[in-house]
């Protein structure tokens, strides 16, 4: 019940579609140009990196939220039922409601279940989890971005690299599981991307003004 709650509080949030109402904004739905991905980094390649900005910082906002509450509403229900669970996980509840608000972006409910690729998402919850993570995986993407200039590649190793470093750092097998699932769908979602890097066709970021 606790990991079903956390992950419907990690899903609304999740479902604010930032690159959608922005792109609504601007007079586009953002799915129909560029990538047709609804994210940061499409939305910086058709609107430009102001607008590609202010989706990127409320998509991290909105996973970084998600952990907070059900880290919250998930410690009061324990001690309401008397459990000690989450007194051992503490990061499980949060964990579960990172992993929402990642499913939430990616398949929107009332956006037909068309989304983003739920990176930015994906980095509000390694924010929340654990300071050594977050800077060690931070470092490896932006060394990446910096390298290849291909966000995607940035996107895959930070990905790859958290479970690895919950392993290493002692969590819960319950733990590392659940970032080695949002690794897996987040490597799914960038299988094109894969592609392109093979075949030397993928886009190279640019810090286009628009």
């Amino acid at each position: 019940m606790f990991r079903i709650v956390c992950l419907l509080i990690g899903y609304l949030f999740g479902m604010i579609q930032t690159s959608y109402i922005i792109g609504k904004m601007s007079g586009i739905d953002i799915r129909e140009h560029g990538s047709k991905n609804a994210g940061f980094t499409n939305t910086n390649r058709v609107l430009g990196i102001k607008k590609g900005a202010v989706v990127f910082v409320v998509d991290i906002a909105k996973a970084m939220l998600a952990f907070a509450v059900a880290t919250f509403a998930a410690g009061s229900m324990n001690i309401a039922a008397g459990g000690t669970f989450f007194a051992s996980n503490y990061v499980l509840p949060g964990l579960y409601a990172g992993f929402g608000a990642i499913l939430g972006h990616v398949f929107p409910a009332f956006l037909k279940f068309k989304g983003g690729k739920g990176v930015a998402c994906a980095l509000g919850l390694i924010i929340m989890l654990d300071w050594r993570v977050m800077a060690i995986s931070f470092a490896i993407g932006l060394l990446a971005v910096l390298i290849t200039r291909f966000i995607s590649v940035a996107s895959l190793f930070i990905t790859l690299s958290v479970p690895t470093l919950m392993f290493v750092f002692g969590y819960s097998l319950e733990a590392v599981g659940i970032t080695a699932a949002i690794c897996a769908l987040i490597w799914f979602l960038h299988r094109d991307n894969i592609r392109r890097l093979l075949s030397g066709t993928e886009n190279k970021f640019s810090f286009t003004k628009k």
